[in-house]
Order: C-alpha cells, then structure tokens, then sequence
C-alpha cells in the first residue's frame, strides 16, 4: 500500500536498473524514489559522514551519477567513496539531501561532539530534510556510554524535531531498512561477521515497517506529530519527486564515424566485384542487397565500420583475428573482413576470371569439401568456399536485431586492441563493460560456519543450508566483462547511461568500467566484445617460426584431415599414443572428451569437423542424443543436428516455410522445445504438427526435443578453421608446433619429466593417473603437456635441458634440431627474472655462478634450483680475479 519507497545503498546505486524495471510494471503501482547514502566529508579531515541523497529529477540523476563516479575514482578511502562538500554543492542541482541516521553529522555533532544548539543548527541548515529514526536502530550509543537510556535517544529525536521547526525544515522518520523482515537479520548478521565486524550480533532490527509499526515507534512524540513525520512529511517529499528514469529507454545509441555506411558499402561491393566479377552472380547480389537493407535500414552500418577497423589494425600488426559468435552468419562480414567465414552456399570462384558455380540444393556438406576442379572458362585451379549459413542467424528473420560482433585477438596483441577503440572514439568515451559479482554458495557456507564458530553453537546440515541459501546472490564486488567495451557517442556523457568507476575499487588497474552491470545497460550502448585467445597467438608463432603464412594453408590438406581420424601422419601407433586419434593439442579437439567423439564419427571433411565442434560446444547435443543416432546407423553424420543452422538449413530444404523454420531454430537453441509454451504450459504455436504434415523424420523431431543450447555454425566454422591450421604446422613443422604449444598452451611443465624423453615422461604420467580424481588440478594440467611430450618423443623428436647462455626468456625456441625450453620451465623462475637474465646476458655470457647472481638479478636459492637442474652447465662458482690486471 505504500505510494513510492526510497532506495538508498551505501555508497552505490546498482540496484536501480532492477528497481527502473520494477517499478515500470504497472502490475507492482509502486513510485521508486531513486538515491543513495552517501560518505560526506570536509577536504583534508579523516572522518566522514553518512547523508541521504534522493535525485528529484532526471538532472538529479545525472548529478548523483557524477557523484558516484567522482566519489569512486577521486576519493575512495578505506574502501569507501567519499563525497567531498565541496563537489556535493557543485552538483546539488535535482537533489534532495537528508541528514542520514546516527552516523550522519548531525547526530554525530549533537552526540559524540556535544556541540551547543546554535552549531546544531548550522550544521542542519545543510540538509534540506532532517530524519529520526526507531530507537532500536540508535540502541549501541546506550550500550557504548554516549547516551544513558532510552529517554535519551528519545531526547536525540525530539532535539531533530525542534532543529527542524526553528529552521523551517522537515523532519522525516525513516525506518533504514536493510531487509524486508525481521526474521531476515539473521543473514545480515552472517554476512557482517563474514567481513569481519566484531559488534555483528548486536545489529538492531532494521526490517521495512509497517505504518501502524512506524506510529507506535514514535508514539511518545504524541499522535498529530507521530502522524506528521511517519505519513505527512515524506508524502511531502516523495511530492516533490519525479518518476525519472535512471536508465534511458531501450533505445541503441550509436558511435558516430562520418561516412561510415557508404564506406562499407563501398568496400563491399569492391571486394566482391574482385572476387566474383561485375556484373555479380544472382546469388551474391542478392545475398549483398538483402544484409544491406537490414544493417543499413537500422543503422548497424558503423558497428560494421568499427569491426572492420578494428580487425585491420590488428591484421596489419600481423595477427590473425578469429570471429566468434554467429557474426560469420553475415556476408557483409565477410567482404569487410570482420571474418573469414563465407556464409555463402559451397561454391568453386576461378580467381583468374570471376568463373562461379553455386551448389544451392545441400548437394555438399561445406566449399571446402568439393573436390579439386579447373575452371572451365580459362582453367585455372578453382578456390572453394562457402559454408551455407543463413543471415538470419545472425540479426534474425526479420534483420532487425542489434549485431554482437565478438572478435577473438590475440593475448599479446589485446591490449592494443583496446588502446585503438580509444584512439578511435576518445578516451572519454569508452569504457569496461562492469559486472557485479555476487556472494555464491561455497563463500555463502564459509561465512554461516565462521558465524557459527564465533557464537559458539553447532548447527545441522539443514540449518545451514537454510542459512546459506538466505546470503547467496547478495552483491558482494565489481569486477569487469573479459573483454567487453562499452562505447558512448561523442556528443552523450557517460552518465546518461551510467556512472563510472574501478573494477573492485582498484585504482592500480588503470581500467575504469560501467557501474552498472553491462547486462542492465545492454540495448541501449553499443558493446564491442574484444576478447583475448590463444590461436591467433600460436599462429603468429607459427608463421614467425616457419615463414609459412597461415592463410596459404588449403582446407582439404588429406593429411591433415586425416589428424581426426587416425594417428597414422604423425607416424606412430594407436597403441604408442594411447589415442586412436593424432588431434592431441589441437585447439577444439584434444580434450578426451572430443577424442572420443571423432573416434564414434571418423570424420573425413572439414565440414564434419565443423558438426563436431558444434557437438562438442552444445547442451545435450551428442550425449543421449546425436552420438546415439549416429553410432546406431539411424542418421548419418552429415544429418544430424549439431548447429542451430542445421535445423533451419534442414527444414527449409525439406519444404518447411522459411517463417517457421526459422521460429523452431530460435525455440531449439534456448532448449525451449519446438513450440512455445505459455505460463501453463500450453503450446501457443505448433509448428511441430507443420513439420509432422510436412513429412519431417520423427528422430529430428524428437532430437529437438531434447536439445538444451546450440552453437551457430559460424562460430563453429571459424574455431576449426583456425584448429585445422594449427594440425596442418603439427604435421608439416612439428618442432615449430610444439614450441608454439608448450610456450602458449601448456599450463604446467617439469624439467626433470620432460627432458629424459620417453621413460621419464611415462614415469610421471603414471604417478599422476595412479592418484586418479586425487590429483591436483596442476598436475592434471602436467598430464596434458606429458602426454604432447610424449608424443613429440614417439615421433622422433626430444626436448634439450634449460642452458643458461643459450635459452630464451620464456618462448621455446628450436636449437640443433632440438626443443630448448625458456627460463620460464625452471620452477619459481617466472617472467620478469628471465627477462632480467636474458637483458643481462645480450651483455656478454656468463662466467660463473657468482656473475649470473650480480649481473642476472638471482637470487641463491635460484642459482641452487637452476644448478640441480642442470641449466647451469659446468658454470664455476666464482670468476677467478687477477689482482695484478686490477
């Protein structure tokens, strides 16, 4: 029944884009009066003091929000963001403040400061409110010695309410809750003695009260001045208040980049006229015409633009950049090389003279399958592409969703790719996507027991699990999306969306973000994903090492294809490897899990290794699924469902309407079923009895059935692309591979295992599988670079010691025909005293032992490892002096 209620958090306000879509359901009818509790302070003084700010308009709520973020990246102290008086008043417009509670200036001047009535009044002709508050909440300030008895803090009450009458303000009661009822403070207490407060059990009982509850607290003020402060004056506030919106309407507010859509355009058309002529085939015209009235009606043509630049500037720094997503799904992507994925249907292109054959008709399973073939016209070798992806999987059937373009660079090149969104859009227009991290089960259970230890009481499984369940989802820090980019129009401020702010406060992070979780203001500012990943590292590590360029690599190499099939181009056996596949430490394909999977299909084509991947990333895909239609011989490999395209794709090329092919793909993908369901679980649509009358085998229907997530093709299609080049140099360059994995993939080495070839690396891998689930998850990490070891041993190939005057920093480099690990595979050797040896060795080599330590930075217990380990070769302790050359 209550009109509006005031949400006030310390310190932050990221409750308000739940609370905006809360009180926007008229089904709830209940105002939300948007504020926080700030930390108030006067520069140069240590202490601080809490004070209610409510916004009263939206300029209200773009000056809190430029409060929030000054308090969090100028004046955080102790963990707290502090709001100096001074920048409170430059930005007091559209605010409403209020005293705050006992730990506001006002109770703190009158109470702890005992200052004389007429400085009280000074102090309180700030606000433009004054508050009281249930005795109970003030009842520590009798427990420590500040105030008597309870009369006295009826006395701190009433003394507020004469201040408040002398000045002409209002006095407000608020109950400070923070929970909804009073059985709830049992959570807070656990949470608080979590953190380490020490007075945790004797929190009062700050539940949301009732009016009538509220009356009763302030009774002894008499019943017309109880009535006045609980009901009338914060009617009057809340009067006073606007509806605001703190997070605008979900409407994309796009970068501007002047000329942006014809310069796609343009670059389009260019790219395609090279490689399919001009005039274009009916197929790629159409396919052109029909992405560009979607992207360029709605206006996605400058996240195209910005995708495009982006990719080219990390090209141009020779790194390749994998796509993620369904963005492969777009052939504008493709002829703006945002991906190398070709959505087209498999098609040969002559590159000499535009010659094109389309195959439309799902004759092939990918372009990269069909067979080898001279272009009729001029005979040329013909190249084959096109994996038959629909547009619709990527801006929907109706090319009116907003475009996700996530892009994978590499880890070396990340950084920079983030420095360039700034160079391309001003520093103070981009920032971090932010996320709040919540308290979950495992540090929920910690906190239960430690409270428990500490009141002394043993508790019962279900008791704490009770207990658990009422701290977890509680906010508990701010960190940062991997790699998500919030981008702000150049002629918008930031805090029309958000105020800004650390990842967990830390300013040494050099990172601002959202304040808001990037979920909450998603739709309404553009989002660049700019993630870092290890392929595009190892391939440039690859093509250095071998002066092999990646893109030369052809898609249907037998041999390599064979990697997924058998062991037999690595020229060892099933039964030596211990895999009857050689795709060990290949990117998509060397967990066992996938091993096992490409033992069940053999896959013989590219296009196969694409539904395996789609397999693999899928959510009861192949388990009780596909794995079972395909081993029993019911569906062939090429049919089975493994990418959400597959089911459009299928449908439509068995006459389904493209409407309805699409709509069962969107329901499929989310594991929604065929059909839409609503709150009753009655079916709202039925495709299926379109797809059973359309002649649609019942094992697909029932595979729908039991799918709970699916992988775009794309996404598929660009992973293997770049895994199949990886097995290509596996093959072909083998030593230059393996200092690519152990120098980038591995995450565990040991010297002593690695460099007394074969029987010292199946001596470990046993110790490590004798302890089964035991194992630690270094050692499993150990296991997995042991077994690529051993391969690397069975093929003929063997690992040198660490040297000191020969080893790099921490890259695996090629020496006599040998592997030479880098510093960084000594244990306790990390990167920034390798890189300290090596500068000192460019000097000269080294001597002795005594020299490494000088010049080198090691310490003597390093020198004694990298001695025991023999990467010291016949060094002497210490260099001989010639007292008579001094």
């Amino acid at each position: 029944g209550h009109p509006a209620v005031a949400v006030t958090d310390h310190g932050v306000v990221q409750s308000f884009p739940l609370l905006q879509e809360i009180s926007t359901d008229k089904t709830n009818n209940v105002k939300v009066i948007y504020g926080m509790e700030g930390y108030l302070f006067d520069d140069k003084i240590d202490q601080s003091y809490h004070i209610i700010i409510l916004a009263k308009n939206q300029i209200g709520i773009r000056n809190l929000y430029k409060l929030v973020s000054i308090s969090h990246l100028k004046y955080i102290y102790r963990g707290r963001p502090r709001i100096p008086r001074a920048v409170l008043s430059e930005y007091r417009e559209g605010l409403i403040l209020g005293s705050a509670c006992e730990a506001g200036e006002l109770v703190r001047s009158m109470v702890q400061k005992k200052l004389p009535y007429e400085e009280l009044k000074k102090i309180a002709s700030f606000y433009d409110y004054l508050e009281i508050q249930p005795l109970t909440n003030n009842g520590f300030l009798v427990r420590e010695g500040f105030v008597a008895d309870e009369e006295g803090l009826r006395d701190i009450n009433r003394t507020i309410l004469k201040l408040s009458d002398d000045l002409g303000k209002l006095t407000v009661a608020t109950c400070d809750a923070h929970f909804m009822n009073p059985e709830d403070k049992i959570y807070r207490e656990i949470l608080m003695t979590g953190k380490g407060f020490k007075d945790a059990e004797f929190q009062p009982d700050l539940y949301l009260r009732t009016t009538d509850e509220m009356l009763a607290e302030f009774a002894y003020l008499g019943e017309e001045r109880a009535r006045e402060v609980v009901i009338t004056n914060p009617n009057k506030i809340n009067d006073m208040i606007d509806d605001c919106r703190p997070v605008p309407k979900e409407t994309l507010y796009f970068p501007q980049i002047a000329g942006s859509s014809e310069a796609l355009k343009n670059m389009c058309y260019k790219k395609a006229h090279e490689i399919y002529g001009d005039p274009l085939p009916k197929i790629v015209e159409d396919r052109l015409e029909e992405e560009f009235t979607s992207i360029l009606g709605h206006g996605f043509g400058v996240l195209y633009y910005i995708a495009h630049k982006l990719v080219k500037h990390s090209n141009d720094d020779g790194y390749l950049v994998g796509s993620r997503g369904s963005v492969g799904s777009s052939f504008v992507a493709t002829m703006s090389d945002i991906t190398e994925v070709n959505p087209l249907p498999p098609h040969y292109v002559c590159p000499q003279c535009q010659w094109s054959e389309f195959f439309t008709h799902g004759e092939v399973g990918g372009g990269f399958d069909l067979p080898d073939k001279v272009c009729p016209k001029c005979g040329t070798p013909l190249h084959k592409n096109g994996h038959n992806i629909p547009f619709a999987i990527f801006l929907g059937f109706d090319g009116d969703k907003v475009p996700d373009i996530d892009l994978n660079f590499s880890g070396e090149y990340h950084p920079k790719a983030h420095k360039y969104t700034e160079e391309l859009f001003g520093k103070d227009n981009v920032f971090r996507a932010g996320t709040i991290g919540a308290v979950k089960d495992k540090t929920a259970y910690g906190y239960v027991m430690k409270w428990a230890e500490a009141k002394g009481i043993k508790v019962n499984d279900a008791y704490v699990n009770s207990l658990v369940a009422g701290c977890t989802g509680i906010k508990n820090t701010t960190g940062q999306h991997p790699g998500g980019v919030m981008v702000i129009p150049r002629d918008m401020d930031v805090h029309h969306f958000t105020p800004v702010q650390y990842p967990a406060n830390k300013k040494d992070s050099g990172i601002i973000t959202t304040h808001f979780d990037y979920h909450s203001i998603e739709g309404r500012l553009v989002k660049l994903d700019i993630l870092g990943h290890d392929d595009p590292t190892v391939i440039r590590m690859l093509e250095d090492m071998t002066g092999i360029k990646a893109t030369t690599i052809p898609f249907d190499d037998p041999a390599t294809l064979s990697l997924f099939s058998s062991t037999k181009a690595l020229g060892v056996t099933p039964e030596e490897l211990g895999s009857k596949v050689g795709s060990l430490g290949i990117p998509e394909f060397g967990t066992s899990f996938v091993r096992q999977m490409l033992v069940d299909t053999k896959p013989k084509t590219f296009s196969e290794l694409v539904r395996i991947s789609g397999f693999s990333h899928g959510t009861d895909v192949w388990l009780n699924n596909a794995q079972d239609l395909i081993t029993s011989g019911t569906v062939p490999l090429k049919e089975a469902v493994s990418t959400r395209d597959d089911i459009m794709n299928y449908l439509i090329q068995h006459g389904i309407k493209p409407k309805t092919s699409f709509k069962v793909m969107e329901n499929v993908r989310k594991g929604k079923g065929i059909d839409k369901l609503n709150k009753l679980g009655q079916k709202t649509t039925d495709y299926e009895g379109e797809l059973k009358a359309g002649h649609i085998p019942q094992w697909f229907i029932d595979s729908c059935h039991k799918i709970g997530y699916l992988f775009p093709r794309a996404h598929a299609v660009a992973y293997v692309m770049m895994a199949f080049r990886i097995a290509w140099y596996k093959i072909n360059q083998p030593l230059a591979y393996y200092c690519a994995f152990f120098t980038i993939r591995a995450k565990a080495f040991k010297l002593s295992a690695m460099i007394h070839g074969l029987e010292g690396q199946e001596r470990a891998m046993k110790e490590i599988a004798a302890k089964g689930k035991s194992a630690s998850k270094i050692e499993q990490d150990l296991y997995s670079a042991l077994e690529l070891a051993k391969e690397m041993s069975l093929r003929g190939f063997s690992f040198m010691n660490v040297d000191i005057n020969r080893s790099a920093a921490t890259k695996f480099t090629i020496c006599d025909g040998k592997i030479l690990p880098p510093f960084t595979a000594i244990d306790g050797l990390g990167a920034n005293v390798a890189e300290q040896i090596v500068s000192a060795r460019e000097q000269a080599p080294f001597s002795s032992k005594a020299d490494l330590k000088m010049r080198g930075k090691v310490s003597q217990s390093l020198v004694d490892v990298m001695s025991q380990e023999g990467c010291l070769g016949d060094l002497p302790e210490d260099e001989q002096i010639d007292l008579f050359a001094m």
